[in-house]
């Protein structure tokens, strides 16, 4: 069980002001991810500005069923990543590594979809660069809209990797009984992330997904 005095790294005076340095410093990291995510938001819109009619045709190629499945996947590992923030407040061991495996089970079923989302595309030869034969109306401004989608949606898969590798180390931290009422500042810092990385993929999912249509 981890105790006040043993989680207080050595140049903290105590947990309080250690938690609130954690804290001010994810969210430091996360202003930074908003700036990288933000770039590629604002280029695609001044994209999509220009070139909307070839944007919205390629849009229709997108597997509208495979992305609302992952969305839900994706609040449901909002969900569960908060009950295992809330195990660790309450000194739950048992639960937190349930909810910390659940996360991890379903961003590997997120990421499952994903790739298989990417085979047919490639199946379908609609990656730039790669094998690129579009069929619809202008192919050129097409292929810019599949350039931003596998940009964006891989740089979002890349943060859910680093996501899922944070959870495994969580979980074995908690494992080895780490974390407790006391100390939670880890798993705290982990749902933050995690929140903010489900956050982005709700802005992807109607921006290729759903240009276009009207449900």
């Amino acid at each position: 069980m981890a105790d006040s005095h043993g989680a207080v790294a050595h140049h903290f005076d105590n947990l309080a002001q250690q938690h609130e340095a954690a804290t001010l410093g994810m969210w430091a990291f996360l202003v930074t991810e908003i700036m990288f995510f933000g770039g590629m938001f604002l280029g695609y819109t001044v994209y999509r500005g220009a070139y909307a009619e070839a944007f919205t045709h390629a849009s229709d190629h997108m597997d509208v069923l495979l992305g609302t499945i992952n969305t839900a996947v994706l609040i449901g590992s909002s969900l569960s990543v908060a009950l295992a923030v809330h195990a660790a407040h309450e000194n739950k061991r048992r639960a937190l590594l349930l909810y910390l495996f659940l996360t991890i089970i379903l961003g590997l079923v997120f990421l499952g979809i994903k790739f298989t989302e990417y085979h047919h595309h490639y199946a379908a030869s609609l990656v730039p660069g790669l094998r690129f034969a579009y069929e619809g109306a202008d192919p050129r401004h097409a292929a810019i809209f599949f350039s931003f989608y596998f940009a964006m949606t891989g740089m979002h898969a890349v943060h859910m990797i680093i996501g899922i590798a944070m959870f495994l180390v969580l979980a074995f931290n908690g494992w080895r009984g780490r974390y407790s009422s006391v100390y939670y500042t880890p798993v705290e810092m982990g749902g933050l992330y995690w929140h903010f990385v489900d956050i982005v993929w709700i802005f992807l999912f109607p921006l290729f997904y759903l240009l276009g249509r009207h449900l």
